[in-house]
């Protein structure tokens, strides 16, 4: 535990496990020059719908010689390229087990044996939390989906499944992981909210940006959920799978208030499945600077306030399944299976 948690503590200030010489050895074992190592990461990265980085060789020789630190679009996209992890690399240090967890080998044949221990490896993840939660049940539902996408249909009853977590914890990559694999629609708060709260908010005196004050939390997050919600009950009442995502942070606390939208899913023979997105201060951090969007600002600005408001040991008060994504763990993980099932998705 004592590890774990220096390891957790260490991102973003000592880099703790960092070991640059490995960036190296990885090049040339696969036979290429800086020049090559950054034309292939371009390629990996825009295969795989990320952020393409610049990747020129002086700054790939800065990476190696331990002069500059990777970026996360960086991190994501070497381990792409080199079909490694984070630990494997020496950017950091592992979480327990994680370096030994996940070994995918890469095939031409879609539809192999590969393909499905590669998914069911990326479903193990999620971890149930509390006496109900039942992983193997929603685990086996997006298995089966995904491998019955292109072939009639899903016989399993409709799911509702909420991913939530802090900014930057990476509810959103993961909500949209759980969709590729299942085709199932993904309802994101802030792209399906932003720009009528922006104009309310703007209505009312206040700051288009503003997710902070008690305006913002007393008269608009209510009406930006309402939203959202909104447009899950119309999918539930046509029973339609669905991953819906946003923070939940009141919503997960409060069990009456899940017990009534649970009672309205079933109502219309709808399961729903709580799945909450464990992450550090740090890594939370990196990836919110990274992204750089304006409803950010205040709490890059004032991090500490911030940090100040929230629990990293919060877990919702209703059985769920938990997704560690400390040091960005988990969606390292989902980059890899993109990667060795990219023919499915």
């Amino acid at each position: 535990m004592a590890n774990l948690e220096e390891a957790v503590g260490d991102v973003g200030k000592v880099r703790a496990g960092w070991r640059p010489e490995r960036l190296r050895e990885q090049r040339e074992a696969h036979g290429l020059t800086l020049e090559g190592a950054g034309e292939r990461l371009r390629e990996v990265a825009g295969a795989a719908g990320l952020t393409v980085p610049a990747a020129n060789f002086q700054t790939l020789w800065q990476h190696e010689q331990g002069e500059v630190f990777p970026g996360p679009h960086y991190r994501r996209a070497y381990c792409l390229l080199y079909r490694a992890t984070e630990p494997e690399l020496g950017f950091r240090r592992g979480l327990p087990g994680e370096e030994t967890r996940m070994q995918l080998t890469p095939s031409s044949e879609p539809h192999n044996g590969a393909h499905v221990l590669a998914v069911e490896r990326a479903l193990l993840q999620m971890a149930p939390v509390g006496g109900d939660a039942d992983g193997t049940k929603l685990q086996q539902r997006i298995l089966d989906a995904w491998k019955r996408r292109h072939t009639g249909g899903d016989p399993n009853r409709p799911t509702l499944v909420m991913v939530g977590g802090y900014a930057g914890s990476g509810k959103s990559e993961f909500a949209r992981f759980l969709s590729q694999l299942t085709g199932w629609p993904v309802l994101d708060k802030d792209p399906i909210t932003r720009p009528l709260v922006e104009r309310l908010l703007i209505a009312l005196g206040s700051d288009p940006n503003d997710r902070h004050t008690a305006l913002y939390r007393e008269q608009v997050r209510p009406l930006e959920y309402q939203c959202l919600l909104e447009a899950a009950y119309a999918n539930v009442d046509c029973s339609i799978s669905t991953v819906l995502t946003a923070p939940f942070i009141t919503e997960f606390a409060d069990v009456r208030w899940m017990q009534r939208f649970v009672n309205r899913c079933e109502a219309r023979s709808v399961s729903v499945s709580p799945i909450w997105i464990q992450c550090d201060i740090d890594t939370m951090h990196e990836y919110i600077s990274f992204r750089s969007a304006a409803r950010d600002s205040w709490k890059l600005q004032h991090w500490d306030d911030y940090v100040a408001t929230i629990d990293p040991d919060m877990r919702p008060a209703v059985p769920h399944l938990a997704v560690d994504n400390r040091l960005g763990a988990a969606i390292s993980l989902t980059d890899q299976v993109r990667q060795v099932a990219g023919t499915v998705f």
